[in-house]
């Protein structure tokens, strides 16, 4: 993800970055996702450590839907500290057919380049997700809110370990 140029959006950032260390695959999607997932404000709780995102902090992602067009993506990150200087990306999306919503592809640089990011797993109310690209070099765990609750965060920490990703690195979130 200099797919994110040098923004971070916690998407499509690391995914067009070389991995340290990849896991062999990711795991595919356990959940099918509604359609409602890919809109609305997603903050970045934990990821995988990747250069693309070094030093980006109180990362966000807004989805808006576009109907049949897919959806736009406004990727925020803050340089440094959580109230630092903002760095956005803006870019599009489709949802991959016959995946339940759980698969999505992002386009870069006027379409030149493409990276399909799976939904490995969420909370039944769809509060925090679990999203990787599919090698399995990348992860994030998003929230709906910019400060989990420790039962929320402790769940979905231990299925992002579960899914074999140990090494993570926690941004600084939002001021409140």
């Amino acid at each position: 993800m200099r797919i994110f140029s040098t923004v971070i959006a916690p998407l499509v950032l690391a995914g067009s970055m070389l991995a340290t260390q990849a896991l062999a695959a990711a795991q595919p999607p356990s959940k099918p996702v509604s359609a409602a997932f890919y809109t609305g404000m997603w903050y970045e709780i934990a990821r995988t450590p990747n250069s693309g995102q070094r030093d980006c902090e109180a990362a966000t992602t807004q989805f808006t839907d576009k109907g049949a067009n897919g959806f736009s993506v406004l990727q925020i990150c803050r340089k440094g500290s959580a109230g630092g200087a903002a760095k956005t990306f803006n870019t599009t999306g489709q949802i991959v057919a016959g995946t339940q919503n759980a698969k999505f592809k992002m386009s870069f640089l006027g379409g030149l380049k493409k990276q399909e990011y799976w939904v490995l797993d969420r909370a039944d109310d769809q509060s925090w997700a679990i999203m990787a690209t599919p090698g399995g070099n990348f992860v994030w765990l998003l929230s709906r809110q910019a400060v989990m609750s420790p039962a929320a965060k402790a769940a979905a920490l231990a299925r992002v370990k579960a899914l074999g990703y140990a090494k993570l690195e926690f941004p600084q979130q939002p001021p409140a």
